[in-house]
């Protein structure tokens, strides 16, 4: 039964979350302000945490960010701000995923249960066959990106890339099929895993990446939108 924290101040809402949850088969924890998530945190082993960002007394942000100071639990944040500079923030703050308020419960149960199954997947990876038998360690090199899908490490002309999860699944799906135009919805298909994502999402991680890439929207280096197609990653020449 997966333990997760929610973080809501607001104490009809926090119910709300907490009923919902529990009845998925989450056993629940909760917190009404930010350091109270920090004790929740440091007090006993959770599988993920959802926290919104209006706090009393510490922004949303500042507490993920402290969060991550001590945790590498799967943070979900749900909040009201829907700017594309505010989520890349947030994501590159430290949240594995966002939902934009306002959210159903099943909206918050999908989103959770991802990126539960995306932190199972990164920390209980498939064992490889042991011995002479087994394959080489698979390497994704695109020019001067360099993916360790296993390791779940990238670098960029030596440098290493500070990558959320999702950036990090989102880029490593791309370089597996270099030189190909790629669809949104099969991202949202092979990436996200979820019925509830749109494509704004997938443009706010591609925005991150491409910031992350040192790439601006009029000269592209790895990363090239096809209008109305889809996303193509390329070799830079």
């Amino acid at each position: 039964m997966p333990s997760v924290l929610v973080v809501e101040d607001e104490p009809e809402i926090r119910a709300s979350l907490i009923e919902v949850l529990s009845a998925h088969g989450h056993l629940v924890r909760s917190a009404g302000d930010g350091f109270g998530a920090l004790r929740e945190v440091t007090r006993a082993p959770l599988d993920a945490v959802v926290l919104d960002l209006g706090l009393p007394d510490l922004d949303g942000a500042d507490a993920l960010r402290m969060i991550r100071g001590i945790s590498q639990v799967p943070v979900l944040v749900a909040t009201a701000r829907d700017d594309e500079a505010e989520i890349i923030k947030l994501l590159d703050a430290g949240a594995d995923d966002y939902l934009v308020k306002p959210f159903s419960g099943g909206q918050l149960v999908a989103r959770l249960n991802a990126v539960l199954r995306r932190s199972a997947a990164v920390h209980h990876p498939p064992v490889a066959a042991a011995g002479p038998a087994a394959g080489p360690v698979e390497l994704l090199v695109v020019g001067g990106l360099a993916i360790d899908p296993r390791g779940r490490s990238a670098h960029l002309d030596g440098v290493e890339l500070r990558l959320t999860r999702r950036e990090f699944d989102l880029l490593a799906y791309l370089a597996r099929h270099v030189d190909q135009v790629v669809p949104k919805r099969q991202l949202l298909a092979e990436v996200w895993r979820e019925p509830y994502v749109d494509d704004q999402t997938i443009d706010v991680h591609l925005s991150a990446l491409r910031r992350k890439l040192g790439e601006r929207g009029s000269l592209p280096r790895y990363l090239r939108t096809v209008r109305g197609v889809g996303i193509k990653m390329v070799t830079p020449r």
